[in-house]
């Protein structure tokens, strides 16, 4: 790690207030925007399991595997660029290096755009029928599926964008773009569902027209806004820029596949142990996590700007102290919400559907065996994007692949032994695992950060 001192500046919020300030100021917009987020599919959920039932639902649960694959591209790109616009100003570089990075985002957008049509036009149909869909939910998800594959790039700029606007210093317009997408995808859910009886087709179209607003707003916000981050004129391309972006963003991209193929193949797995009815309660159990999940990954993000900010800065007993209470809010929260879905589990999938009885049952078991270890999934994202502010992209991109590969032993294994149940409990027992690693590399990674600083700092009152 390096020792350069670095000049304070006394006029940025993150120096000017605490921890917890700072840390509430920054997570509660990404938590929201993360939620909002959220609203893209969970919504389509809620209408698709009300208005067509647990066919749809299955459907639905087989094509997210192949569209997240999409949206972790986007991911990769913000979370790679916004951290090393925020190093970059915490080391007090120029705007002209931030211009470089944010130029650099939006041309490795639009390419991945390119590639990520190609790749569903190719490669989409045959992903869910490995997943054991059935000529009915193949049909469905094809419907899905099909305007994603046009919209490839209004995906990947959607989820991109407010994650730059918030690294421009500004959380609370990146939420607000996100809660103008969400509502109307809520809108147009209802009129092309529930009015005009598209299918899925119908949520597909709702979810890309309300990304193209957040698109067309973001850049709006680039273009005609005099920000921090422009001029953009004198941009000069650099492969190893692009390099650093993909590299530190790799590990959401990672993280991003890791869900993708978890859910497929816990899709065919359910569809051979059970069938399209334990498909589509997955999928109801897949939304009620992704609740959790959703607000665990938006802590990470609210902490990777001013961990980022303080890295460059090489301020690392304020890093310690920010990772502490993201930590303690992350476990909490997933207790929390474990409890709640345990406690009232009707009320909860009765979001999804209520009218179904055995859809609803098989819903309430995975509740209880497959989210009881939820909120340590929570810690390693959160882990993850820690690695990720302070310029550790090789530690971040191994625990995503780790979380990965550690479940496949499980899956293959437990369901033989335990059938049904052991497919339900592949995911928290492998959580279980991974965490007990990657709780000491976190702890052991902040101890040595901090007695690097003690020792500077011993040094310099010594001469």
């Amino acid at each position: 790690m390096s020792t350069t001192t670095v000049v304070s500046d006394p006029t940025s919020p993150l120096e000017q207030h605490n921890i917890s300030r700072v840390f509430w100021r920054y997570a509660i917009p990404s938590i929201a925007a993360m939620l909002v987020n959220g609203v893209y599919q969970i919504a389509d959920g809620i209408f698709i399991g009300h208005y067509i039932g647990s066919v749809g639902l299955a459907a639905i649960g087989m094509a997210w595997p192949v569209i997240y694959v999409i949206a972790g591209l986007g991911l990769m790109i913000g979370m790679g660029s916004g951290s090393l616009i925020s190093i970059a100003r915490g080391a007090r570089s120029s705007g002209q290096q931030a211009s470089q990075i944010l130029w650099h985002a939006l041309a490795l957008m639009l390419t991945m755009g390119v590639l990520g049509a190609g790749f569903l036009l190719l490669f989409a149909n045959d992903l869910v029928l490995l997943q054991g869909a059935d000529s009915a939910t193949l049909a469905m998800a094809q419907a899905y599926i099909f305007p994603f594959i046009w919209g490839a790039p209004i995906t990947i700029l959607a989820a991109a964008m407010p994650i730059l606007i918030r690294n421009d210093e500004q959380p609370k317009l990146a939420t607000i773009l996100m809660i103008v997408g969400a509502s109307l995808n809520i809108v147009l859910d209802y009129v092309l569902i529930g009015v005009y009886g598209l299918g899925l087709q119908g949520a597909a179209v709702a979810t890309i027209i309300a990304q193209s607003c957040v698109c067309l707003l973001g850049l709006g916000y680039f273009t005609l806004r005099s920000t921090a981050l422009l001029p953009l004129q004198q941009a000069q391309f650099s492969y190893k820029l692009l390099g650093q972006i993909s590299l530190l963003g790799s590990s959401s991209l990672v993280m991003y596949l890791y869900t993708s193929f978890v859910f497929a193949l816990h899709n065919r797995l359910f569809m051979e142990y059970g069938g399209t009815i334990t498909v589509g309660a997955f999928a109801i159990v897949g939304y009620l996590m992704a609740l959790y999940y959703l607000i665990a990954e938006g802590i990470g993000e609210g902490v990777q700007p001013p961990a980022s900010y303080f890295y460059g800065a090489n301020m690392q007993a304020k890093i310690r102290q920010l990772m502490t209470l993201a930590t303690k809010v992350v476990i909490g929260v997933g207790i929390g919400w474990m409890l709640l879905l345990n406690g009232m589990p009707e009320i909860m999938i009765g979001l999804f559907n209520s009218d179904d009885a055995t859809l609803v049952a098989e819903a309430k078991t995975g509740i209880r065996l497959h989210l009881f270890a939820m909120f340590l999934d929570g810690f390693i994202v959160l882990a993850t994007m820690y690695f990720m502010a302070v310029n550790q992209g090789s530690k971040a991109l191994a625990i995503s692949v780790a979380n990965m590969l550690i479940q496949l032993p499980f899956l293959f294994l437990l369901p033989q032994y335990l059938g049904l149940t052991g497919v339900w409990l592949a995911l928290p027992i492998s959580t279980v695992l991974l965490s007990c690693v990657v709780m000491p590399l976190v702890w052991r990674d902040l101890h040595r950060n901090q007695s690097v600083i003690n020792k500077v700092q011993a040094c310099t009152q010594a001469h």
